[in-house]
């Protein structure tokens, strides 16, 4: 009777063992295929790609990603990238670092500045120095605003004055450096800005009537915010600045005392006389002498 109930009680067991086995693998095999479904694949580079580096089957590769977390603009195989022409890098794109389509050329696009301009929007260049472009330390993709400095012969008044006249520029190029960040400051002549239209109208007659000045600001910062004109009051009592003084005129040499001009001798008097020889008179002139010039 015992050995019955033991039989029977290692058959229940035997078979709730396989059922829980068939359930499990069961289990682990759909959790296997739900995941392989949400993985897809990603083009990234393959090795470091400057600006202008044209994208090949060579330096890029594809790589498994998550479809739920798949950045916008990416491509799924080298093929996508590539089959319909060449397609050029536009910024600095890191090893197993994703392309995008903003960082790459359309194809048989050249790798100009035009082609990474956002539509609607325009670039002007600003000429700054070591001071006016922040000391070198302006990179590409970075944001500046645009200040105007006017002192007072330019600004025609009695104060000199700041306004902030564009905010939250987007730096296109240093010089001819487009797309690619140093790790040491360069100190650069003229920085490249992307803006609007009116904006770039602002800038060019802003060059030519004072000095333009950048700071820079974070990127996440992109709200304009409401800034006032800065003038020479807003900086405090400043001692007014001496006063160059007067020359004293150069010492003249004494005039010499100039003699009296000369008398003039006096006129002596004379009297006109007529003498007739024959029929034609003839006349002379004699002089006349009285007590004061005998």
């Amino acid at each position: 009777m015992r050995s019955n109930s033991n039989l029977i009680i290692l058959v229940v067991a035997v078979t709730l063992g396989a059922t829980a086995a068939v359930l499990a693998r069961n289990w682990l095999a759909g959790h296997a295929r739900s995941a392989q479904a949400g993985i897809g694949t990603i083009v990234v580079a393959a090795s470091p790609l400057t600006f202008g580096a044209q994208l090949t089957a060579d330096n890029t590769a594809e790589i498994p990603w998550s479809t739920a977390t798949l950045p916008d603009g990416t491509f799924a195989t080298k093929e996508e990238l590539l089959k319909d022409g060449r397609r050029m890098a536009l910024a600095l794109i890191a090893r197993n670092e994703p392309i995008l389509r903003s960082k790459v050329t359309a194809p048989n696009q050249p790798a100009t500045l035009s082609s990474m301009l956002d539509p609607g929007k325009r670039a002007v260049t600003i000429r700054v120095d070591d001071v006016r472009g922040v000391a070198g330390f302006i990179q590409p993709g970075d944001h500046v605003d645009v200040v105007l400095i006017r002192t007072e012969a330019e600004s025609r008044s009695n104060d000199s004055y700041s306004d902030v006249i564009l905010q939250s520029a987007k730096v296109l190029a240093i010089d001819q450096i487009t797309g690619e960040r140093t790790e040491q400051p360069t100190i650069a002549k003229a920085v490249t800005l992307e803006v609007s239209p009116g904006d770039a109208q602002k800038i060019l007659l802003a060059g030519n009537i004072g000095r333009l000045s950048l700071i820079l600001r974070q990127p996440a910062e992109a709200n304009a915010e409401s800034l006032r004109r800065v003038t020479e009051r807003d900086l405090g009592d400043l001692p007014a600045p001496p006063k160059p003084a007067a020359a004293s005129p150069p010492p003249q040499a004494p005039v010499a005392a100039q003699a009296p001009p000369p008398a003039a001798a006096p006129k002596p008097m004379t009297k006109q006389i007529t003498i007739w020889h024959g029929l034609k008179p003839q006349e002379y002139d004699l002089p006349v002498y009285t007590a004061g010039n005998q």
